[in-house]
């Protein structure tokens, strides 16, 4: 059993988090004498739905101080004006754990008026997995911990997205279109860690461009990904304008884009590599509680730099490439970061797929186990 990075909180949460993260395991481990309402049981969900003031009249002579799972919420938000009024009455404390924002984000849902914090379960981690990572089946198979533990991943991969599809997307009616839906799918999991062309998407999965930025917010909604966006270091200056969209797991984006039966190629690994790591950045951002915005930089001649973060001891700009050895005309970005942000100060790093640290024109570069490991022991964002 690995140690999950989230920390247990003392007040009332919010978890969201993809399905298959692990949420309901670390609440098991974090709350074992916690009641439990599961509303992914559909009798149950019912229930409490046709009469959301049970909730408090079940709960209501409990000692102050007790915990209560709601698990997946979002099924029925008018929970939360009974879960507020229990909070406020009682002194009990929730967690309110969910596989999608999007319901809990529209339609003046009570969210509690910041009487329960928000945290984000994540895939496993490096340092959860004390750093036993294979690198190529990282970027194959993704790091959900039953892909991660799985002989053969594929088989459970394959039955997520097609659970995502049956049970997040056509159960909770977020489009009416579920075969433009999936074709989007694929046709956004190859543009996976690239400038995001809203255009090119629509036309190639054969959908209205209004439409694809509508699919976005979905797959923004449920969790499955993230928008970066562009740093703009001067308002005169002409940059990139368009923001990159990661998938969340490099597995189900594997699948999504049909590529799961096949060994990375060289074409795929780039982005790859760069989108394990970059979830990685995320994750001990969530649960460290720092709250650094995350960037990338593209000049109009396409030189770029794939991560951008201002901490309070400055910047620290990184480039990820997959290749085992350090080229000096990898550091090209870096060397223009530097150079645009030398008044504020910046720290620049490459990370590869390489055996031993070194410094290269330079540019610190780091091979990809060590560059995690400084990251979790709080020495690059501090």
């Amino acid at each position: 059993m690995f140690a999950r990075k989230l920390p247990r909180p003392e007040t009332s949460i919010f978890l969201l988090g993809p399905r298959g993260t692990g949420k309901s395991t670390w609440i098991h481990q974090a709350f074992p004498d916690a009641i439990r309402y599961d509303l992914l049981d559909s009798g149950e969900a019912l229930r409490l739905s046709k009469e959301p003031q049970r909730l408090y009249q079940e709960l209501e002579s409990r000692p102050a101080g007790t915990w209560v799972v709601l698990d997946e919420v979002q099924k029925v938000p008018a929970l939360l004006d009974e879960v507020h009024r229990l909070i406020e009455k009682r002194r009990l404390r929730f967690v309110l754990c969910g596989s999608s924002a999007r319901k809990l984000r529209r339609g003046g849902v009570n969210l509690l008026a910041g009487r329960a914090i928000s945290a984000e379960m994540h895939p496993f981690v490096s340092a959860e997995v004390n750093y036993r990572i294979d690198f190529e089946r990282a970027c194959r198979f993704g790091m959900l911990p039953i892909a991660y533990e799985a002989p053969d991943p594929q088989s459970y991969l394959r039955s997520y997205v097609q659970t995502y599809l049956q049970e997040e997307v056509r159960a909770e009616a977020l489009t009416r279109d579920i075969g433009g839906f999936g074709r989007f799918l694929e046709v956004a999991a190859r543009q996976n860690a690239c400038v995001t062309n809203v255009s090119a998407i629509a036309r190639d999965a054969m959908v209205a461009r209004q439409t694809v930025q509508g699919y976005f917010e979905i797959l923004e909604d449920t969790l499955i990904g993230y928008w970066l966006n562009p740093w703009k270091l001067k308002r005169s200056t002409k940059q990139i304008a368009s923001p990159k969209f990661y998938f969340f797991d490099a597995g189900v984006q594997r699948t999504l884009s049909e590529r799961l039966p096949y060994p990375p190629s060289p074409e795929e690994l780039g982005p790859l590599f760069e989108t394990f790591l970059m979830n990685e950045v995320r994750a001990y951002l969530s649960y460290s509680g720092k709250r650094y915005p995350l960037y990338f930089w593209s000049s109009p001649e396409k030189v770029e730099v794939d991560l951008l973060c201002e901490t309070q001891g400055g910047f620290l700009a990184v480039e990820f490439k997959a290749a085992a050895r350090w080229d000096k005309k990898f550091n090209k970005g870096l060397h223009r970061i530097r150079q645009e942000l030398r008044k504020k100060g910046v720290r620049t790093l490459g990370v590869h797929p390489g055996e031993r640290a070194a410094v290269i024109d330079e540019v610190e570069v780091l091979p990809w186990l060590e560059f995690l490991r400084k990251l979790w022991a709080g020495d690059l964002l501090d």
